[in-house]
């Protein structure tokens, strides 16, 4: 079988093992030596001194360690793959405006554009690797009559011979000897395989019909890619719209309120871009370069969306306070004036979802202006809002972020931790600020204590909840309930027992106690 009659020629430009690429130019794996991206616990792809080590991907996390005890490993993280892949998709864009993208580290152009422009694929493919080398990522580039022809055509591409070119109508000849391991469907693959049909030239000779009763729809546009008549076309990608925004201040400014005024004209431009768009800015990303080159970058959300006031707010706060002075979670210190302000929306949402309802807006929409306006007089840490960390003991379960900020990364991994030992649900509704001592006593009238093997010396009989002379009698208690964590940490370990009571007035308490004195952690009101 021949290609597709008629049909438009594809170039295909691949960047192998992407996300290790991608990974090395975030930081998050280091510039050479063995490295691998790990999705769920195995290996979804290893740079190339790590497949010379044994490391291939689909393998587990502990296999390929054991195999290369030196590998450098990072989450997979499909956001900065496509976010580091867009820089490559302007640069092809420069010379092709017609450029799908098939995956982060994978595109398809149309053939013919680049052909013209060049006089001959070779000369074409040739561009394209040198504007790949302008952009210092390694490629390969594939051509022939249809995409998955191409496809396999730059995946066959090596480093030393990093272009490979299908002469036209010979797609089904080069692609008849290869596995059929290369098409995407691991079931029919499996099937084919028992059928005895290992390459796809065995694939595409059988006939028409008979796989399309066998294997149904998928398996007739398989069959079709096989036998080089994939009917796929390139579809070019509408470019996205550019929502930066950048200011550059000669001479450099000094002051926080200067720099989020001088930054005012162009937030307003952002927000009403956006707008303009269809769209409103929930995250963005600030750049605050000094005139010495250090750059002051921190991301920042919006519990509803962003105005522009309140991207200047954000400004003055990144300058200001603990953010400024490096004990923020900023990264870099401002130390010179600032010479260069860069705005960059990082996550935007329809701006349908975030209008006033019909009949107005709502209490939600009041109590976040409220909140806002404080926040924008008081400064980021004005008004804070409690979510639930980790830990064993309340005062470790209660985090203070401030309102609008992402709650930390830490604190939820912390959170999800399954800390045995911490107190069961329901939680108490009251948790004192601070421990506050209590007495605690047996029907003797002397004061229960706690053992080293976590038992009471006695029934609790009477509480002082204020400490004021005022018994009441225990009608229910609970416990003791033994923390020990961190023993081997002399500034941070902790040895208590905890203990549930029901007073006479049925107000029931959580109590600690160090073995001798006890408190009120909290009250079940």
């Amino acid at each position: 079988m021949g290609s597709s009659g008629g049909s438009e020629r594809v170039v295909v430009v691949l960047s192998p093992r992407w996300p290790i690429v991608s990974a090395r130019g975030t930081g998050r794996l280091p510039g050479s030596g063995p490295a691998a991206v790990i999705d769920r616990g195995r290996v979804a792809a290893a740079s190339a001194e790590a497949e010379r080590e044994g490391v291939l991907p689909g393998q587990r996390l502990r296999d390929a360690q054991s195999r290369c005890p030196d590998l450098a490993v990072a989450g997979w993280e499909p956001g900065a793959d496509q976010q580091a892949f867009e820089p490559v998709v302007k640069a092809l864009e420069e010379v092709s405006p017609a450029v799908q993208i098939i995956e982060p580290g994978c595109c398809a152009l149309r053939a013919r554009g680049v052909r013209r422009y060049h006089g001959t694929e070779e000369e074409a493919g040739r561009s394209l690797l040198r504007v790949l080398d302008g952009v210092h990522v390694p490629g390969r580039i594939g051509i022939a009559d249809t995409l998955f022809a191409a496809l396999q055509a730059a995946d066959r591409a090596t480093d030393d011979v990093p272009l490979v070119i299908v002469p036209a109508g010979r797609s089904a000849a080069f692609l008849a000897p290869l596995p059929v391991g290369v098409l995407p469907d691991t079931i029919l693959v499996s099937l084919l395989r028992r059928l005895g049909r290992h390459t796809l030239g065995d694939f595409a000779a059988m006939d028409a019909a008979a796989v399309r009763d066998r294997f149904g729809a998928a398996g007739v546009r398989l069959h079709r890619w096989a036998a080089g008549t994939d009917p796929r076309t390139v579809v070019a990608r509408t470019p996205p719209q550019d929502f930066d925004r950048v200011a550059e201040f000669e001479p450099p400014l000094m002051r926080a309120d200067q720099v989020a005024f001088a930054f005012r004209v162009a937030a307003e431009d952002a927000v009403s871009t956006l707008a303009d768009a269809g769209l409103v800015c929930t995250r963005i990303h600030l750049t605050l370069t000094g005139e010495d080159g250090v750059a002051s970058e921190r991301s920042w959300t919006h519990p509803r969306h962003f105005t522009a006031g309140d991207i200047t707010d954000r400004i003055r706060w990144q300058l200001e306070g603990e953010v400024a002075s490096g004990s923020g979670p900023a990264s870099g210190r401002l130390e010179q004036p600032v010479a260069r302000v860069r705005l960059s929306p990082e996550r935007t949402e329809p701006i349908g979802q975030a209008g006033d309802g019909l009949w107005g807006a709502g209490v939600d929409e009041h109590v976040n202006h409220g909140l806002t306006r404080i926040q924008s007089m008081l400064g980021r840490r004005g008004v804070l809002t409690a979510v639930t960390g980790g830990g064993r003991l309340l005062d470790e379960r209660r985090v203070l972020v401030p309102w609008g900020d992402a709650v930390p990364t830490p604190v939820h991994t912390e959170a999800s931790r399954p800390w045995p030992g911490a107190l069961p649900g329901p939680a108490p509704a009251t948790v004192f600020d601070r421990l506050h001592p209590v007495l605690l006593l047996d029907g003797a009238g002397r004061p229960v204590l706690a053992g080293g093997r976590g038992e009471l010396s006695a029934a609790p009989d009477r509480l002082d909840p204020d400490g004021a002379g005022t018994t009441r009698a225990v009608l229910a208690w609970a416990g003791p309930w033994p923390v020990r964590q961190r023993w081997w940490d002399a500034d941070r370990k902790r040895r208590v027992d905890r203990v549930q009571v029901v007073d006479e007035t049925s107000a029931a308490w959580l109590l600690v106690t160090t073995g001798s004195l006890w408190w009120a952690e909290a009250r079940y009101d």
